[in-house]
């Protein structure tokens, strides 16, 4: 969405005609849900997707149409058991109801704050009239920032109070939803995936992270372990005593931190635990044998760690996928994080402390996440 938003700014800027268009709501198996978008151009072209296809195909060509008579936007609703699913073998009784608005220069503020709420990761609420049962037109869209405040919109006669009625709090987790005819597009504040360690394991986690949406910071003690050239796509890359990093950086790491240690000892690995297990990031993960992660654990109630702060940590780390290799270990981390990200909770092949404390054994258990 930042990249699409990005090409959309820029177009606006050179003034170069194009249509948003944006699925609003979906009801059922669809091949883009809520919150996906493209744009079109005049010449056919086209960024983004909306899950190709017919539906796809006849946005476009009604988006293109919309290019000539620059008229409100329309708002068009696809079942995809019907012409539109055959050709595509789509034939899942979904339905999608997507946005298509012709971009004019008086929208252009709307969109550059779009962006901006993007851009700065805490996360906004876009609301859009799809219905007749709010009594506002269709096609309304109103801005609201992280504290739910308004911040812009597109109307005629905006109506602030009739649609923040129903908006839900950021802080809930709430998924796209649309009430009284009007389709409320939540983004959730942007995760930093901050990764202790840069060795082989870790940079393969940092570029699938990234593509899925994750901002990445890495930490290694060592310079060449955490350069550009390693990993790329991290906001970023700091180079320092472990230890003494993250005693620094655990003030300001918030529920909107995850945390994945990675690095190449037990030493490390503990001291980094040690740090972190009683910060309040969203996710606190350690990579390493059943052996390993018992030995940490007993050292850190050793040290005052509390048993409490211990039984969150997810240890070992990711789903149990059978990995081999390091691409098989990376998946299996990220798809932990992003389970964690989106729903608030992953089942995660780790033990449980209270039984290991018991039975001195090492039992694969599950864990509700943070």
């Amino acid at each position: 969405m930042r990249e699409l938003l990005g090409e959309l700014t820029a177009a606006i800027s050179r003034r170069l005609s194009c249509v948003y268009c944006a699925v609003v709501e979906t009801r059922g198996s669809t091949p883009q849900k809520a919150g996906a978008a493209m744009l079109v151009y005049p010449d056919g072209t086209q960024a983004g997707t909306l899950g190709g296809g017919c539906v796809e195909a006849e946005v476009k060509r009604r988006a293109l149409h919309s290019l000539n008579d620059a008229g409100r936007p329309e708002v068009l609703t696809f079942c995809l058991d019907d012409d539109y699913g055959w050709d595509d073998g789509l034939i899942c009784g979904g339905r999608m109801t997507i946005l298509a608005h012709a971009v004019t220069a008086d929208a252009s503020g709307y969109y550059q704050r779009l962006r901006e709420l993007a851009d700065g990761g805490a996360g906004f609420t876009e609301a859009v009239v799809i219905g007749d049962a709010a009594g506002l037109p269709v096609g309304d869209r109103y801005l609201f920032d992280a504290t739910g405040k308004s911040v812009a919109h597109i109307a005629d006669r905006p109506a602030w109070e009739a649609v923040s009625a129903n908006l839900t709090a950021l802080s809930s987790r709430p998924q796209p939803v649309t009430r009284r005819g009007i389709a409320y597009l939540p983004a959730l504040p942007r995760v930093t995936l901050f990764l202790v360690g840069g060795g082989h394991v870790g940079q393969a986690v940092a570029t699938l992270a990234s593509d899925v949406g994750f901002e990445v910071w890495v930490l290694d003690d060592r310079e060449k372990f955490a350069s550009p050239e390693r990993f790329p796509t991290a906001s970023r890359r700091i180079v320092g005593d472990i230890g003494m990093v993250l005693r620094d950086l655990a003030p300001s790491l918030t529920p909107a931190t995850f945390a994945v240690i990675l690095t190449r000892g037990h030493s490390h690995d503990e001291e980094a635990l040690y740090h972190l297990a009683n910060t309040p990031c969203g996710y606190v993960g350690m990579i390493g044998s059943k052996r390993k992660i018992r030995m940490i654990f007993e050292d850190l109630v050793a040290k005052g760690i509390k048993e409490e702060a211990l039984a969150r940590v997810h240890a070992p780390l990711g789903y149990n996928i059978g990995s081999q290799t390091v691409p098989e270990i990376a998946v299996s981390i990220v798809a932990e994080l992003i389970a964690c990200r989106n729903t608030g909770k992953g089942d995660s092949a780790r033990s449980s402390w209270e039984r290991k404390k018991e039975t001195r054994g090492c039992t694969p258990g599950h864990c509700a996440g943070q």
